[in-house]
């Protein structure tokens, strides 16, 4: 596993876990809105805004999501994804899964 701290030179490899219901509606760290159905998640130092890679370890499948908040708060777990974006990275059923971000 590899981790970068602050502005991210490398991929970040570990943990994704998820959120949604409860959140909903409620607002992030970025002042918006969080919406369960957006591509966006939550990451503890990238700026605000960023859009980074999140690649599925166990089935090389990725997305892009967009830094919107901070989170999260688990030791071993290096972003939030939002429900949709866990749904379409396949990891939303198991609740975490492995993957590397790479800032775009």
């Amino acid at each position: 596993m590899t981790s970068v701290t602050g502005a991210m030179a490398a991929d970040q490899c570990g943990g994704a876990s998820w959120y949604g219901p409860g959140f909903h509606g409620k607002k992030t760290a970025s002042g918006e809105r969080f919406n369960e159905n957006a591509m966006t998640a939550a990451h503890k130092t990238l700026p605000l805004g960023t859009v980074v890679k999140v690649t599925n370890q166990r089935t090389g499948k990725s997305i892009k999501v967009t830094i919107n908040d901070r989170g999260p708060f688990v030791k071993g777990r290096i972003i939030d994804l939002s429900k949709a974006a866990a749904a379409r990275l396949g990891t939303k059923n198991s609740g975490v899964g492995k993957v590397c971000v790479a800032k775009l």
